[in-house]
């Protein structure tokens, strides 16, 4: 189905004519400037007391301890918190494992400090490396404890890989049967599960529908990954319209691709710029997303203080993306798929790498030198002197000396912890003989 023929079935020009304003909660410690961030409209809501800005709590910012120990910044979290709270922003997204097993706590530290009607709980089983119904239970009861609740509004069984990988961590356990009598109690008030699978783990999941009766998924869903995810990973396209078929809402997960849409090559950002000069390049994936109305939340790590402010500005008054601009992205959604890209979204479940490599540091520094067109291609290319020093000295500045990709001996300890699929081992391998190809001028 083409997208003019999908968005005239489903709807999304009545959906998004209507939309409703979320309160504006009061913490007895809000933040001195979260009444700073000016908003043009009432927060887009899809769904009844749900904005559609989500917070994804994966990426809080980090600062140093006394000892130098890099930690998470309380007060800074504390600050976006409540800034978010004051705008619409009410669904918060976190996890057992995230940030070393700290997210949990600094989320729950932040929000606690408000009324519990006034933020949504949104945590996950996150049993990959124990699956036993007694473990599972003890991560359920401690995300329960931490945040000093007696409901989680959205429970996710963590990143199911396939139909193989749900079976063994909820079903053969027993942990399945606990968590429906917990949502038949109240105590999970909507149950669900997040997803990086190839079509086939996809779709067996959503034939489980009848039996476990879903109330929402979270998938990954952006302009690329809408028809370009590549690798082992399901178009988001296929998954939004079967999971929309259902009426199952759609949690969106990576809308900037790790954070690769907020910064695209020269001519794409002069393309889009040429559209609307005032708006950031990271808005026009935001856009994308908040065009389809059964998206009830889409999830972003708001690192800082302006990236709220810049995605408050784009879901208020919010300007559902037109036929023609739908057809820029898919353009530019092509032209990043020919890119020689790694695909890494900085999720960091890969890490912490035992040899100490900063996997996903060194993805990221090759990725964008792609992408801004900063990479060496060549003796042919005009100042290529300049630019292969540019290069080697860039790349020892992004990711110091001793834990860069010639650091790896392909132990695979990464590789089945990548949600993107990613062949760990390989990529890194293929960017060391690319960086000393270029040490050595042999390109």
């Amino acid at each position: 189905m083409d997208r003019r023929s999908f968005l005239k079935k489903s709807g999304a020009a009545a959906a998004l004519a209507g939309l409703a304003a979320c309160g504006s909660p009061k913490a007895e410690k809000k933040a001195a400037s979260a009444q700073e961030i000016k908003m043009d409209g009432p927060m887009l809501q899809h769904f009844d007391g749900v904005g559609v800005l989500g917070y994804g709590c994966m990426r809080w910012p980090m600062t140093k301890d006394d000892d130098g120990k890099e930690v998470i910044d309380q007060e800074m979290v504390n600050r976006l918190v409540d800034e978010a709270l004051e705008h619409g922003v009410n669904y918060f997204d976190t996890s057992p494992v995230y940030l070393r097993g700290d997210s949990e706590r600094a989320t729950a530290e932040a929000l606690n400090r408000h009324p519990r009607e006034q933020w949504l709980l949104a945590t996950k089983l996150s049993n990959f490396a124990d699956a036993s119904y007694e473990n599972s239970i003890r991560m359920y009861q401690h995300s329960l404890e931490i945040f000093d609740t007696d409901h989680i509004d959205y429970y996710l069984l963590h990143s199911i890989g396939s139909a193989e990988d749900f079976k063994r961590r909820f079903e053969d356990t027993g942990i399945m049967e606990f968590l429906l009598s917990e949502r038949e109690s109240g105590r999970i008030r909507h149950l669900g599960f997040s997803i990086h699978s190839h079509k086939e783990g996809f779709d067996s999941m959503m034939e489980l529908h009848p039996k476990y009766h879903w109330d929402f998924v979270q998938i990954q869903m952006n302009y690329i990954d809408w028809t370009h995810a590549g690798g082992r990973n399901t178009n988001a396209d296929h998954m939004y319209e079967e999971l929309t078929a259902r009426g199952i809402p759609v949690v969106i997960m990576e809308p900037l691709r790790g954070g690769a849409l907020a910064s695209l090559t020269k001519s794409q950002t002069e393309r889009l710029k040429a559209i609307e000069p005032d708006r950031s390049i990271a808005s026009w994936a935001f856009r994308f997303v908040g065009s389809y109305p059964n998206v009830l939340t889409a999830l972003s790590g708001m690192t800082y203080p302006e990236h709220l402010e810049d995605n408050l500005k784009t879901f208020s008054n919010f300007k559902p993306l037109k036929e023609e601009e739908f057809a820029l992205l898919e353009e530019i959604a092509d032209e990043q798929s020919r890119f020689p890209l790694v695909g890494c979204t900085g999720c960091q479940y890969c890490m912490p790498c035992p040899y100490g490599i900063n996997i996903p540091g060194i993805f990221r520094f090759y990725d964008n030198s792609v992408i801004e067109g900063t990479f060496v291609k060549g003796p042919e290319q005009e100042h290529y002197a300049r630019a292969r020093k540019r290069y080697l000295l860039e790349y020892d500045k992004a990711v110091e000396s001793i834990r860069q990709a010639d650091h790896c001996i392909s132990c695979g300890k990464c590789a089945p912890s990548c949600p993107q699929h990613i062949r760990i081992p390989r990529e890194l391998k293929r960017i060391d003989e690319y960086i000393e190809n270029i040490r050595q001028d042999k390109l």
